[in-house]
């Protein structure tokens, strides 16, 4: 009985290499160069905002031949972190009281900052909750399901106005690839199916359109398990 020996591989042409050697690099390549692009970006765009108000006189650019990158963000960061420092103490607090209640007494200003404040607190407070959790909602079609992040209840207000007794929470559905745009409904709480993942998570399982798949509670476990195992 003969045996028959394993063919051999099939040879790829030089073009075809050419094309996995290009892809390979832009694969390993092209997530630093957007990192990179996008940060340079948001570096410079506060480097603008902070540089005019700086004095001449203390501006790094006037005594160096080059300018250095990124001075505009530390300041910033310093800035906001001596803010937040003295809004925390009572001289602190009595002066935002002062600037809030002139605020509230300007017309159009008032309710463009109150909306602002809301949301700022909404969404920077550590003490809140919202889009902390993660769910999946049967949208476009029965049968199919969409990621959401849960927002807040709705208030006495439109809980009254909206039909039926069961008890409704706020979602946003964002949009693949680009999460910041969506869909903002109110929906009954037990239509939702909270999901175990991080809202992390979620944006690049959306951005990826479903490439990147969470790691989940277990395997977030292990990995916390083996970092310990590591240290210890």
């Amino acid at each position: 009985m003969s045996i028959e020996s394993p063919s051999a591989p099939p040879q790829r042409s030089f073009g075809h290499r050419l094309r996995s050697w290009f892809f390979t690099g832009l694969v390993a390549f092209g997530p630093v160069a957007v990192t990179a692009y996008i940060a340079w970006f948001i570096i410079d765009t506060i480097d603008n905002w902070v540089k005019p108000l700086l004095p001449q006189s203390v501006a790094p650019d006037a005594y160096l031949p080059f300018h250095i990158p990124g001075l505009g963000v530390v300041i910033a960061v310093v800035g906001l972190t001596l803010l937040g420092f003295l809004t925390a103490n009572i001289i602190g607090r009595s002066v935002v009281r002062f600037s809030e209640a002139m605020l509230h007494r300007t017309p159009v200003v008032r309710g463009v900052y109150k909306g602002l404040k809301q949301v700022f607190e909404a969404v920077f407070s550590q003490s809140g909750s919202q889009f902390r959790k993660v769910g999946l909602v049967e949208f476009p079609v029965e049968g199919s399901w969409s990621i959401v992040f849960l927002s807040s209840d709705p208030g006495p207000v439109l809980s009254a106005a909206l039909p039926g007794d069961k008890p409704m929470v706020s979602v946003f559905m964002p949009c693949t690839p680009n999460p910041t745009t969506g869909f903002f409904f109110y929906i009954a709480a037990d239509a939702v199916i909270e999901l175990p993942i991080t809202a992390d998570e979620a944006v690049k399982l959306i951005m990826s359109a479903g490439l990147i798949q969470p790691a989940g509670p277990a395997a977030l476990a292990e990995a916390a398990k083996l970092e310990k195992m590591q240290v210890g």
